[in-house]
């Protein structure tokens, strides 16, 4: 069984739906009932996977472990298809992840509400290129990977959610609001928003 440390809400959500979809067994651990999570990763940000006796940090890296540890249909095995899909987890943790990192930034460091409203204007401007960058990958296909949700997808459903705890106006195209709806209402997705919240109440 794998342990999944996390926070609610966070991007550790997508890692959960990840393994819920290879039809792994996974005990959450929410590090906000932790006394010094920082022992366990000094930089202090989730996911953490422990998969046995290893430990491993950083989103994308754990879940390319993951997928090429079990067998998916998320991950091809070779060729164009298979970097595509590496580039596109890559977009999703090292692009779109930072964008909407800098509203929370914004909110948590800077107390000048004129200056606030800059910035969380210029974020949602550069969000919002961001997903006309998606729609525009869309074009022929239902989600990033074809016919069926990438690992990209839910990543990006995941993130998709914040822009609402802001006061931003984040614009999806109708093609990517069709795809972030179709991995949103995924079973295994609505387990893992429920497990999260269970978890947290305990």
């Amino acid at each position: 069984m794998y342990q999944l440390f996390y926070l609610p809400g966070a991007c550790s959500l997508a890692t959960q739906v990840i393994l819920r979809e290879l039809r792994q067994e996974v005990e959450l651990i929410n590090i906000q009932h932790i006394d010094n999570f920082k022992k366990i990763n000094p930089v202090g940000t989730v996911p953490v996977l422990r998969d046995g006796t290893n430990t491993m940090f950083e989103g994308a890296a754990i879940l390319l472990h993951i997928l090429n540890k079990h067998e998916n249909c998320m991950l091809p095995e070779k060729g164009v298809s298979r970097q595509k899909a590496i580039q596109d987890i890559m977009f999703a943790n090292a692009t779109m992840h930072p964008a909407y990192g800098k509203l929370f930034f914004i909110g948590q460091n800077i107390s000048d509400e004129d200056v606030k409203k800059i910035a969380f204007n210029a974020a949602a401007k550069n969000i919002n290129q961001l997903w006309k960058v998606i729609e525009n990958k869309l074009n022929g296909k239902t989600f990033l990977g074809g016919n069926t949700p990438s690992a990209a997808d839910i990543m990006l459903a995941v993130y998709s959610r914040w822009g609402a705890s802001f006061p931003v106006d984040i614009v999806f195209g109708d093609k990517a609001t069709k795809l972030l709806n179709a991995v949103q209402e995924m079973s295994n997705f609505k387990k893992s928003v429920e497990a999260e919240q269970t978890v947290s109440t305990k």
